[in-house]
């Protein structure tokens, strides 16, 4: 296949790309700009461009060059001091015309101190002005300088979709499957490019593989795992060629603890069970990180003050657990469990039977359907369950529609009005306020693509061959109004899908499980003692995150509910 992926291949993409990605800063102070530049040549100077600007007004004129040249900008550092109409001209600029590239605000040291600045980072964040702020280099080889810049380049490198990346996928920009291959690949942390057939970077690719278009099938190269060269591939085939475990050795079949879902609760319980020497298997019927891993920016998680995309956060946790020893199979599903004597007994689709004498639930939930038959079938055609943020790209400059009021939403509109020419949220109830945090309103407010149709519902929508137009009924006049819309998400609720768990778990009329003083209430916990707070009614079977009954839809729950279940199943297991 042509030999090492990132040298010849690497070169002719490169040519490709023309111009190397420019680094930009402006600050009006010539010594401090000039300092700035320089650490910047000296960290960065090798594989970036680094343009220092005195004034927004070449500042602007720079960033409409790159664009009208379609040159990437991967930073845009812009200084504090300047007057604020000056400062959001050059933001503003960066984010329409260069969406993927970083945005911070060049703070000086102690600037801290001043509440102002405090005030002006938090509010240009809330309105998707800036990612964040970084501190001018004070000295020579500031390398706190240096190590905020190289993870501003690492972010953007995620984003840039003519970046060389670690898989490639080519297929028509129509294909459905390969848009399920995509999102399959961003969901799991796969870092991966998209090629249309016909493309001048998908010609390039095949050219160096010396492949034929694929026409109506997928071509998925993985470059950086060996150049695996992959034909219409199943989700499994995928995973496995990318080193992803769908299946067990014969002889693993026996465990301390079984987690049903890699959601980040699913997640936190096989760190802390297997960091603890419990012998732990997490299943996971899709893409590790369940729900969150669509996120496209979790902002409100402790300890990531720039915010982290839900498949990163999955895939952090993912790491963790599997280096204390933590087993997994991924795309498989339980779909049977018994309790036998003190183990029980999980059947796993297409894998065989494993025992575990103590089981976690934290399968998640599942987003409600429209029911709006000329959609279902436009399915992967510009309808999408959840917040599909892979597609974003594909999206530029059309039009998206986003159905739902909670933050998985409302982090989906922002996403895509990076975008998008136009983005529509539409909500049945009167204002988002209920339902969605304030950070996220306040962006949404100040989106300039972003509008919002309260009270209103879908119902109905089509296309040829793909998502065109849908259309709103406004619920108290019963009025109805035609948009165009080449992409809608829906999140408009989710269901548990717990119906395959034994009669002895008892759930409450929605499906969610019961658990603690809620399942010592019901008839079916029958023990002498009580359950413990995240036991279910079949004791050793524990529930938690979004499945569990009464739960706190937040990532920080889950995950504190999985650290904390795992003291509880050593108490079961003591006793047992």
């Amino acid at each position: 296949m042509g030999g090492e992926p990132g040298g010849e291949y690497g070169r002719r993409e490169a040519k490709l790309r023309a111009a190397r990605p420019l680094l930009l800063v402006v600050d009006a102070d010539p010594e401090r700009l000039e300092r700035c530049e320089a650490e910047l040549e000296r960290g960065f100077g090798s594989d970036y461009r680094v343009r220092g600007e005195l004034t927004a007004a070449a500042a602007l004129h720079c960033l409409r060059i790159a664009h009208d040249l379609q040159h990437r900008v991967a930073v845009v550092l812009v200084d504090r001091a300047l007057p604020d109409d000056e400062r959001s001209q050059i933001l503003a600029a960066a984010r329409t015309q260069h969406p993927d590239a970083r945005r911070a605000l060049l703070i000086e040291w102690g600037a801290w101190r001043d509440r102002d600045t405090a005030s002006a980072i938090l509010s240009a964040m809330s309105v998707g002005d800036i990612n964040y702020y970084v501190l001018k280099p004070w000295t020579t080889q500031d390398e706190l300088f240096h190590r905020t810049i190289a993870e501003f380049i690492q972010e953007w490198s995620r984003l840039e979709v003519t970046n060389l990346r670690e898989v490639v996928v080519i297929a028509s920009d129509r294909s459905v499957r390969a848009q399920e291959i995509r999102s399959m690949l961003t969901r799991n942390g796969i870092p991966n490019a998209f090629r249309a057939s016909g493309s001048v970077q998908a010609g390039a690719v095949l050219e160096w593989l010396g492949e034929p278009d694929p026409g109506d099938g997928v071509l998925v190269w993985m470059s950086a795992v060996g150049g695996a060269l992959l034909r219409d591939p199943t989700d499994v085939e995928i995973a496995e060629a990318w080193g992803v475990p769908t299946s067990l050795a014969d002889e693993d079949t026996a465990f301390d603890l079984l987690v049903i879902g890699a959601g980040p609760g699913g997640l936190a319980a096989a760190v802390y069970a297997s960091s603890e020497g419990l012998r732990t298997l997490v299943v996971e019927r899709e893409a590790i990180g369940g729900q969150a891993g669509t996120s496209s920016l979790i902002r409100n998680y402790l300890g990531f003050s720039r915010g982290v995309r839900g498949s990163e956060l999955a895939q952090r946790g993912y790491q963790q657990a599997w280096v204390f020893g933590a087993h997994f199979t991924l795309m498989r599903s339980v779909v049977r469990l018994e309790k036998d004597d003190d183990h029980f007994v999980a059947e796993i689709g297409d894998v065989g039977e494993v025992r575990a004498r103590a089981v976690v639930l934290a399968s998640g939930v599942a987003y409600r359907r429209l029911g709006v038959p000329a959609l279902e079938e436009l399915m992967g055609r510009g309808v999408y369950y959840g917040a599909s943020v892979s597609e974003a790209h594909g999206l530029m400059d059309r039009d998206a529609v986003v159905v739902g009021g909670g933050n998985s939403a409302g982090q989906a509109v922002l996403h895509l009005a990076r975008y998008c020419r136009l983005v529509t949220l539409v909500i049945r109830g009167k204002d988002l306020s209920a339902t969605m945090s304030q950070y996220l309103i306040d962006a949404i407010d100040a989106a300039p693509n972003v509008t919002l149709q309260t009270s209103r519902e879908v119902v109905d929508g089509g296309g040829d061959g793909r998502l065109q137009w849908i259309a709103l009924r406004e619920r108290t006049t019963g009025t109805e109004e035609r948009l165009n819309a080449d992409g809608l998400f829906v999140m408009i609720g989710a269901v548990p899908g717990t119906e395959w768990l034994p009669d002895t778990v008892a759930r409450e009329q929605h499906g969610f499980v019961l658990t603690g003083s809620d399942a010592a209430a019901d008839p079916a916990w029958t023990q002498d003692r009580p359950p413990q707070p995240y036991e279910t009614t079949l004791p050793g079977l524990f529930a938690i995150g979004d499945v569990r009954s009464g739960s706190v839809k937040r990532v920080a729950s889950a995950v504190g509910e999985g650290s904390v279940v795992v003291s509880q199943i050593h108490t079961h297991l003591r006793g047992s």
